[in-house]
């Protein structure tokens, strides 16, 4: 049986004072020992350089770092030096995704409108220099016309020379096998790691929900909501809540871990230290 993978991911800050703040954040996770650092991409390519520098960083502290890489917006030649100066810096991992359009943009703008269509273009122009990792939804991307049509986009991706998966967040571990198995009728062998969500905050939680589509379910939001403004009691409950997942996800065979740490260490290194995965 192959290691499990774990795996954190940051977002590249906008500010010297969050340049620092997210220093002293990877000192305490790299503590941990992950897999690797996975760092995203704004909207239309609107963080590239923070991308970049924040990713360059975490290699020259000695880490493996995971440039994610978005292709709305963006141009065949673009991308491609984008992908050289990836090469260029020995990078070897991307996420690969379709990403979203910063505002004011139609919704045809760009040569490329899919994910599998970013990676047929990787692959063409980088061979298999680089190990891919692409999004899946195990409650459906909230975009997609059903869940049926968004495995068959997840299966596209695979086809088009993904080597894993990265899901959505999400509270329900049943949704997560299912879309494992459903996938795995269709071919997909790849590893489907989950993606985890510590809970911190209810209302920051209950908007990135809405957006992304991510189901909380009642009985968390009940709970969460009874707290009000206790933020201590919140991050217990949510410490129990989502170590209890991982050791569910863990024990029913998923192959790895990728916490969205939001920049900040500690509610990941508490449960990353609970599940002894150190």
């Amino acid at each position: 049986m192959t290691q499990a993978n774990y795996s954190i991911e940051f977002f590249p800050p906008k500010t010297p004072e969050g340049v620092e703040k997210l220093r002293a954040t990877r000192a305490q996770l790299a503590q941990l020992h992950p897999k690797y650092f996975s760092v995203t991409f704004g909207a239309g390519g609107s963080t590239q350089k923070g991308t970049l520098e924040t990713v360059l960083e975490i290699c020259r502290e000695g880490h493996e770092a995971a440039p994610h890489i978005s292709c709305m917006g963006s141009s065949p030649e673009s991308l491609r030096a984008i992908l050289k100066e990836y090469q260029q810096h020995n990078i070897k991992r991307l996420v690969a995704l379709r990403g979203d359009l910063p505002s004011g943009y139609g919704a045809s703008s760009g040569v490329f409108h899919y994910a599998n269509e970013l990676i047929e273009f990787i692959r063409a122009e980088t061979g298999d220099w680089f190990h891919i990792e692409v999004a899946a939804y195990p409650e459906m991307h909230p975009q997609a016309k059903s869940p049926q049509d968004d495995l068959q986009n997840f299966v596209r991706k695979v086809k088009a020379g993904a080597n894993a998966a990265i899901t959505q967040y999400f509270y329900n571990p049943d949704a997560y096998f299912r879309f494992v198995d459903e996938a795995g009728k269709l071919g997909v062998n790849v590893p489907i790691v989950a993606g985890i969500m510590p809970i911190t905050n209810y209302s920051q939680l209950m908007r990135f929900s809405d957006m992304c589509g991510a189901e909380i379910p009642r009985w968390i939001r009940l709970k969460l909501a009874s707290f009000g403004d206790d933020t201590e009691s919140i991050r217990a409950f949510g410490l129990d809540v989502v170590t209890q997942l991982c050791e569910k996800l863990l024990a029913g065979g998923a192959p790895g871990l990728h916490f969205y740490s939001l920049n900040q260490a500690t509610a990941t290194s508490a449960i990353w230290k609970r599940l002894s995965l150190t």
